[in-house]
């Protein structure tokens, strides 16, 4: 399964996240200590494991403030919000970043999604408390210095212009926004143009300090750390912050797919198909056969679609599925790059594909491949304190961490018949949007 973690798709700047997509949890192995999780009394939740599989430490900041959060006037703030905290505090000028980070051998970065933002740094473990400080720091006492707003503007309109530039993300953008309809998971992360020309300081610091309090926020750590000390550096910093008293507003559910077909004309010698169907939230009983599902459908060369499509049929030169379980709903894609002669046939082979597995169902050997595809994938993301930090903030932020750690066995428990039973729940071949992409006629 993908979200908005984003396998990072660099900055994922046109699917539902403009960083990361979603991943599985990681479990404690004998040998590692399992994540301590403390609230303290404003309401940071603080997670830390200790994990000494190096001598870098993981310190990240997740906060409940995503696309979904924005009115219809502030598109793009959330985003726009986590590049200006890059850009100093009231004590920390212009360039922290490289200072205190890449000056002593480390990287930060961010990523904003529909559902939360999170802030990330990976450093020498020495460099944990002072990671930690800095984020306190940033989260509350961002300057947003007017001349720094401004000329950011371009940075962001670029990012927008380079996301309509690249077909398949944009495809992917598009795709989104016809499946969730008038849902805030329609809408794009990056805002709209207009609204980031005319965003002034007064409305960016509005949000800003709605939305960035301790209630909504998540600290992680991971590394070689003793997690008492590190609680008690929490408690020096973040637990200074006043409580708030803010209560973030529950998204709505999204409601059934209105059946949609469109074709854009669009510059260069291939075409892009792209098909979608809404599919369950993060939480519900549903998604570990789903994330099956859509791995036996086209997840690995080896899957049903790329097999007939392009290996047997050769109408397509790539073709993939994808499943996106965000915290209130999700979504179900398989996009396509080919011939535009052969998007109609590619289609029907698409829908003769998802017809099959509703009726059919999966083998007993692919579902065994797709779950030790997902045991090798959840594997390899919990081998850095990075990865295993973004799942247990991932985790905290829009689920449950026990939830998380727990996933690997839920889709071990899974049966074939489980894995048919929701391709006839979700894949519906007569209901579902349908975007393609297609070049000047020759």
């Amino acid at each position: 399964m993908r979200l908005p973690l984003a396998v990072l798709l660099g900055l994922l700047i046109g699917l539902p996240s403009s960083a990361c997509t979603l991943m599985r949890a990681a479990q404690t192995s004998p040998d590692v200590r399992a994540p301590v999780r403390h609230v303290l009394p404003n309401g940071v939740r603080v997670l830390v494991q200790e994990y000494r599989s190096s001598e870098v430490v993981a310190v990240q900041l997740w906060v409940r403030a995503g696309g979904r959060d924005e009115a219809a006037s502030e598109l793009g703030l959330a985003h726009y919000l986590e590049h200006m905290l890059f850009k100093g505090t009231t004590t920390r000028g212009k360039g922290f970043v490289d200072r205190e980070v890449e000056g002593v051998g480390g990287r930060m970065n961010a990523g904003t999604s529909h559902d939360f933002t999170f802030y990330y740094a990976v450093l020498p473990a020495s460099r944990a408390d002072a990671a930690i400080e800095m984020l306190a720091d940033i989260s509350v006492n961002s300057s947003l210095d007017e001349t720094e707003l401004e000329l950011e503007k371009k940075v962001v309109i670029e990012e927008m212009r380079l996301t309509e530039d690249t077909p398949q993300r944009h495809l992917s953008r598009q795709l989104y926004g016809m499946v969730f309809d008038s849902h805030a998971y329609g809408r794009p992360v990056l805002g709209t143009a207009d609204i980031i020309q005319k965003l002034t300081r007064d409305t960016l610091l509005a949000f800003y300090r709605r939305h960035y309090v301790p209630e909504s926020f998540t600290l992680v750590v991971v590394g070689p750390v003793s997690p008492a000390e590190t609680l008690r550096a929490a408690e020096r910093t973040f637990g200074r912050l006043p409580r708030s008293g803010f209560q973030r507003l529950p998204s709505s559910v999204p409601t059934g797919l209105t059946p949609k077909k469109l074709e854009v004309q669009r510059p260069g010698a291939l075409a892009y198909l792209g098909v979608g169907w809404l599919g369950p939230k993060l939480n519900h009983a549903d998604t570990p056969a789903v994330d099956l599902l859509v791995s036996i459908l086209g997840q690995s060369r080896s899957s049903r679609l790329p097999q007939s499509l392009r290996e047997r049929l050769a109408l397509v030169n790539s073709v993939g599925s994808d499943y996106a379980a965000l915290e209130t709903g999700g979504v179900i894609t398989v996009t396509a790059q080919l011939e535009r002669e052969n998007l109609a046939r590619a289609e029907a082979e698409i829908l003769t594909e998802v017809q099959r597995m509703r009726e059919q169902g999966v083998t007993d050997a692919e579902l065994r491949r797709a779950i030790t595809r997902a045991e090798a994938e959840h594997e390899f993301r919990s081998e850095t304190a990075e990865g295993r930090a973004r799942q247990f903030g991932h985790a905290e932020t829009v689920w449950r961490l026990e939830d998380e750690l727990a996933y690997i066995d839920r889709l071990r428990s899974v049966t074939a018949e489980q894995v048919r039973l929701a391709a006839r729940r979700y894949l519906d071949p007569e209901r579902y949007g349908r975007l393609a992409f297609v070049p000047p006629a020759r």
